[in-house]
């Protein structure tokens, strides 16, 4: 994937780049609790949780979040978060992230919350299999926002 001069890479997430995270997590969550950066270096120190960043060049442009649950196959999955810097949004820097997160799912069920109201987010999620199993009732603290849990079947389920 290529955006202005610089080709979009994704990669892991490093201790590094948690500043960053909560400085976009402030500009793109501002008043539904946006992560800190400790929230970031602590889902790093998670041996079944995935992170990774989206980059161009040196800069950081995105960021994603997926754990794995349960102690036994078949395992289930939830995606953590997904942010992607305003300037670049609509350009398929979130589909990428998805992408690497359902990667490393590999087949099993996904589950994720998004606010009712982020219909960008939320067609992108369709689009990608996933559907509303539900809602979840002032789910962001902060701004008492409702939120669609969604679900991505597994693999093999009909």
């Amino acid at each position: 994937m290529t955006q202005g001069l610089e080709p979009v890479t994704i990669d892991a997430l490093t201790r590094a780049d948690a500043d960053r995270c909560a400085e976009l997590e402030a500009q793109l969550f501002d008043g539904d609790d946006p992560w800190p950066a400790q929230a970031f270096l602590n889902a790093l120190r998670t041996p079944h949780d995935h992170y990774v960043a989206a980059r161009e060049g040196t800069t950081m442009i995105g960021y994603a979040g997926i754990a794995r649950l349960g102690r036994r196959a078949p395992f289930e999955y939830e995606v953590h978060t997904i942010g992607v810097d305003p300037a670049y949004q609509g350009r398929g820097v979130g589909k990428a992230l998805l992408d690497n997160l359902l990667a490393f799912a590999g087949g099993g069920a996904v589950f994720l919350e998004v606010r009712t109201d982020n219909a960008p987010a939320i067609g992108l999620y369709e689009r990608n299999g996933f559907v509303v199993v539900g809602v979840r009732k002032r789910y962001y603290r902060v701004s008492g926002a409702d939120a669609f849990t969604m679900r991505r079947k597994p693999e093999g389920e009909q």
